[in-house]
């Protein structure tokens, strides 16, 4: 097992890595909106989703993967209403269409919007 850490990415907020690789698999936590240059948070659900994909973006590629090579996602939404203009900003990122599951949560960490992990092949 290899963690994976990136300062082009948030630094985890809690007892945890921003990701795994295992087997030549690479797991990451899930990456919430928050810009790693200086800790801020965007507005609005295309914004934070945006900046979300971003981060889980810098993981893969600190882990010699990349968009492409995913094959599972997991996403996690504040308010199912904004599951219309989160899956505009995701479908950029995510070409291939992985497997995924999005639901519906209370709250998230900062209260953000929106959080994505990603499965993906190295």
């Amino acid at each position: 097992m290899n963690v994976i850490n990136t300062e082009k990415a948030p630094g985890a907020i809690g007892p945890y890595s921003q990701a795994f690789e295992v087997n030549g698999c690479i797991y990451t936590s899930g990456q919430i909106p928050v810009n790693p240059a200086d800790g801020s948070v965007p507005e609005g659900i295309a914004a934070q989703a945006e900046q979300s994909c971003k981060n889980v973006g810098a993981i893969l590629e600190a882990a010699g993967s990349g968009f492409g090579k995913v094959f599972k996602t997991t996403c996690f939404l504040a308010d199912m209403g904004d599951f219309a203009a989160f899956n505009e900003v995701y479908a950029k990122y995510f070409t291939s269409k992985p497997a995924r599951s999005c639901v519906a949560v209370k709250t998230l960490p900062k209260g953000v919007l929106c959080e994505i992990e990603a499965i993906a092949v190295k």
